[in-house]
């Protein structure tokens, strides 16, 4: 039989539901970094509106990192330079990362040596960049214990990152990159070049004399003209098939 509904408690139920929700909504927007409130982080520098969820990933070598500014890092995202904590590294920054980049939630960036992304990159979740490597030359050792290879990674400005790609050392992507799901990058990728698979090659690259090769199969998108309000692309979206059409014939008759 079913049972019979008890109100007080579906009432309370619902109430301390809100409360968390409202606690926990109150928590992420008071642990999140930026310069302003950069809690116990003192990053090298870290720019105008950039922001770090919570709750965050594993963050330490901070002196050593370089945030530029309107940078979006995602929750559980781990940044990190040099091997472990509280080494010196010098002067020089380890980790620079460009103005207007979104990390996405879960990624990591691990850099031992030199890491360079570049302005306006965006990465999917769980993206892996890292400058070191595991080595096995000793056949005998185990290899965790053997001392692992470090080469700089770049990858340059204004690139689409997939999710779950791994990012290896010695990378060097370049200019509008796009990175595929799942990709395995090492080596050097050419300016405007899409790559795909593990290892990843390039699929299809611009050109000036060229353009797309092999050719796009669809339609580059059009934005909206210039002075469309919210308000207007909302009523356009509501247009059925049959309001498309009249509004094509207005257009076309002047």
């Amino acid at each position: 039989m079913p049972k019979s509904k008890n109100t007080f408690s579906s009432w309370r139920g619902r109430a301390a539901q809100r409360v968390v929700h409202a606690a926990w909504s109150w928590v992420q927007r008071t642990g999140s970094v930026t310069a302003e409130n950069p809690g116990r982080l003192n990053f090298g520098s870290i720019g105008e509106a950039t922001r770090l969820a919570f709750p965050l990933g594993t963050v330490f070598g901070e002196p050593w990192i370089h945030l530029g500014s309107h940078c979006i890092i995602a929750e559980q995202v781990t940044l990190t330079a040099g091997l472990m904590p509280d080494l010196d590294l010098g002067p020089d920054p380890i980790l620079r990362i460009g103005d207007g980049v979104v990390l996405g939630r879960g990624s990591h960036v691990i850099a031992d040596t030199t890491v360079t992304i570049g302005s306006d990159c965006y990465f999917g979740p769980y993206v892996y960049v890292t400058s070191t490597n595991h080595s096995y030359d000793d056949p005998h050792e185990p290899i965790g214990r053997q001392w692992p290879r470090m080469e700089p990674v770049e990858i340059g400005p204004g690139c689409w990152i997939g999710t779950g790609a791994v990012i290896l050392p010695g990378a060097r992507i370049g200019r509008n990159v796009v990175v595929a799901a799942g990709a395995v990058v090492r080596g050097t990728v050419p300016d405007h070049a899409v790559v795909a698979g593990a290892p990843a090659r390039v699929v299809r690259r611009w050109t000036p004399d060229d353009g797309w090769q092999p050719p796009l199969r669809t339609p580059a998108p059009v934005p909206p003209p210039e002075g469309v309000t919210p308000e207007q692309l909302r009523a356009l979206a509501d247009l059925d098939e049959e309001g498309v059409e009249r509004l094509a014939r207005l257009e076309a008759d002047g």
